[in-house]
């Protein structure tokens, strides 16, 4: 076991199971907002959770621009826990970006997984028309990083509010906000151009791990549009359309994103097998 590995990514492991469970956050994000998720697990499952370099509490000192200018990068980390810890079969559950980390994870070593849970994902977050949405113009998204760059707490307030798009939800709001703001703003920016700036679609049709897709409701970070697409370029892969609304259900609606996660994985061969298509079902 590589303890350095561990150290860089201050990874968390628990549980009591013999099959494991990566949680993934998104972008800006920590392994702490996995927590009332990952309790739910722990019983059935080891649990691990982890933190990009450059957030929470990993080791600041292992960033590297070059490196973490594309999201390959980050889904090496995945890759190099995986191995320090010689996973397989795991359960791969991403947030956002974090999906797309871990489908290009998979990409490069499907053995280390069993199942992707990809919740809120984006393959592409720009507008291309005629034939994909992605919920953003590229003028909209150059105008967040420069707000990053010249008002970094204001930014925060704002992505924050986006994010959680639902103002009975303060708690939520500011527990994100207070999680951008514990983040470098200069890592916080290249992490930002490297999600937002990434296009993955082609990558889709290659995946071949099996893969549910937890869309949210009024996700105006990864529109319904969005999650229609995933679903129709992965293979073997199930779109469920969540009640909870915003950006993080893993944070606004625990329990149904529990719930959902579970169900999928008790019932897994059940919904691969009632697709004639092999692409799995619209629950």
């Amino acid at each position: 076991m590589d303890q350095n590995i561990l150290f860089r990514n201050n990874v968390s492991i628990k549980g009591k199971g013999i099959q494991s469970i990566i949680f993934a956050p998104g972008f800006g994000c920590d392994q702490t907002v996995w927590k009332s998720v990952a309790e739910a697990f722990e019983k059935d499952y080891q649990t691990i959770l982890l933190d990009y370099v450059g957030s929470g509490r990993s080791d600041i000192h292992a960033y590297d621009s070059k490196r973490y200018s594309s999201l390959a990068g980050y889904a090496q980390d995945v890759l190099d826990v995986c191995t320090a810890l010689e996973l397989k079969d795991t359960v791969f559950v991403g947030h956002s970006v974090g999906s797309m980390i871990g489908m290009l994870a998979s990409l490069s070593h499907p053995e280390y997984f069993s199942r992707l849970v990809m919740i809120g994902p984006s393959p592409c977050y720009l507008n291309d028309p005629p034939h994909y949405y992605g919920g953003f113009e590229k003028e909209e998204i150059l105008g967040l990083i420069d707000m990053m760059e010249k008002n970094y707490i204001g930014w925060a307030n704002v992505f924050a509010q986006a994010v959680t798009n639902n103002p009975e939800l303060p708690e939520v709001k500011r527990q994100l906000e207070e999680r951008f703001c514990s983040t470098d703003p200069i890592i916080a920016r290249e992490f930002a151009e490297a999600a937002f700036f990434a296009d993955n679609r082609s990558d889709l049709k290659k995946v071949t791990v099996p893969a549910l897709i937890l869309q949210c409701s009024n996700d105006i970070i990864a529109p319904l549009a969005v999650g229609e697409y995933i679903h129709h370029q992965l293979p073997n892969s199930i779109l469920k359309i969540m009640d909870a609304t915003g950006h993080c259900p893993h944070m606004s609606h625990p329990e149904e994103t529990i719930r959902l996660i579970t169900q999928y994985l008790n019932e897994k061969s059940v919904f691969v097998e009632s697709s004639p298509a092999g692409r799995g079902v619209h629950l």
